[in-house]
């Protein structure tokens, strides 16, 4: 095993880091001062910025205007960018555009390419991902899904309710996750389409209110009444909408396990530094074994966590599907990220959930980690029916 980093790598993830810590951190108090946690105005200037200095877009092709770096190259890139939640969305590597950026790379046609991919990979417009329904429809279980999408003549007709859709407010285009044929099972039956946001039948219901802060375009609750799309908004083929989705699932959960490192990494920084400054009964803070042992486990949990990273995104370039290890990668990530923030603000005590330090924030944001992109819960049974897979061979 090779874990050596090529130098170039390692010097986009300085550059990466630098950026960040120069540019993007300093933005980070006036978060709360706009919904989408930073002024159009100001992340146009730090996406700018971002091109300048040559860190805009690391996952993307060089003839997209990116860095040209693979899955397993962005793993450290990747870190230093979410070192600040604003951090991605300055480089144009965040959530759901980069993972939609990933499937229309893929996937799109000609025309495609040209409407969507390529003004998203230059940062103009935003783009979202419309999945996830309201009870009884699909949550983590996506075989019950109810938004369907009728033939009407040379068209699709959708019909349907969706919510948590990340970004839609303000995004320009969906993708859109529709049964097409209910008569196969969901894996089967099921299509993307590819919809502006401006075309008749999109009902933005409302920002869901979460916990966490504010982020570009919300989590939205969508309707779709008798929207009307016509056959070329297909994305991919009919009835490969699932396949699709997981072409895309995959390399997102690890790009968001990148990200989210890099949060958890500051964090454990910033509660050292606390803890050496600060003096009580006699000592520094890290002088008391019960503060070094929480940074121990931190420090340990979150080597272990870039371990598996860097081995299931190594598993995916080699065109596995990995889903034991994506699934024990996600679920011990977000569940380590979660215990890091928490042991952070333990540690610097009544100043850690002040809005002084940031991570409080952090800490509200990172609880969604264990629900999105697949619940602890059922990435857990993802590995247990591989386990016991295993014993029956």
């Amino acid at each position: 095993m090779d874990f050596s980093l090529p130098d170039h790598i390692q010097a986009m993830a300085r550059r990466v880091q630098q950026f960040v810590e120069r540019e993007v951190i300093p933005l980070e108090p006036y978060m709360d001062d706009h919904e989408d946690g930073i002024t159009p105005e100001a992340l146009k200037a730090v996406r700018a910025k971002a091109r300048i200095e040559g860190v805009w877009a690391p996952q993307l092709p060089i003839s997209l205007g990116g860095q040209g770096l693979t899955l397993e190259e962005i793993v450290p890139v990747f870190e230093a960018a979410g070192r600040s939640m604003l951090g991605p969305l300055a480089l144009n590597c965040s959530a759901p555009d980069e993972g939609n950026m990933h499937l229309l790379h893929l996937f799109a046609n000609e025309e495609q390419t040209e409407r969507y991919l390529k003004p998203l990979t230059s940062g103009e417009i935003r783009s979202a991902f419309a999945m996830t329904e309201p009870p009884p429809g699909a949550g983590s279980d996506p075989t019950m899904l109810k938004t369907t999408a009728v033939r009407d003549g040379m068209d699709w007709v959708i019909n349907g309710h969706k919510w948590f859709t990340s970004g839609a407010d303000g995004a320009a285009f969906l993708i859109i996750m529709a049964l097409t044929d209910p008569a196969v099972p969901t894996h089967k039956g099921s299509t993307l389409f590819l919809a502006p946001i401006d075309a008749p039948g999109i009902e933005i219901m409302r920002r869901v209110p979460i916990m966490g802060g504010n982020d570009p375009g919300g989590h939205c609750e969508i309707r779709f009444h008798d929207l009307r799309l016509p056959q070329g908004a297909i994305l991919g083929a009919e009835g490969q909408g699932f396949a699709l989705v997981q072409k895309r699932l995959g390399p997102a959960r690890m790009t968001h396990c990148m990200r989210w490192t890099g949060i958890a990494q500051r964090a454990l920084e910033i509660a050292t530094h606390y803890a050496a400054e600060r003096q009580a009964f006699g000592s520094a803070l890290t002088g008391h074994q019960s503060i070094q042992w929480m940074l121990a486990d931190s420090a340990t949990e979150l080597h272990a966590g870039r371990l598996m990273i860097q081995h299931t995104a190594w598993l995916l370039a080699q065109g596995q599907e990995a889903r034991q290890e994506s699934s024990m990668c996600k679920v011990f990530v977000a569940e380590t990220v979660n215990r890091v923030l928490d042991r952070a603000i333990q540690i610097c005590g009544a100043t850690g959930i002040s809005r002084d330090l940031p991570l409080s924030r952090w800490y509200e944001a990172a609880r969604a980690f264990r629900i999105y992109d697949g619940a602890s819960e059922v990435h857990r049974m993802v590995i247990a029916r591989h386990v016991v897979k295993q014993y029956g061979q």
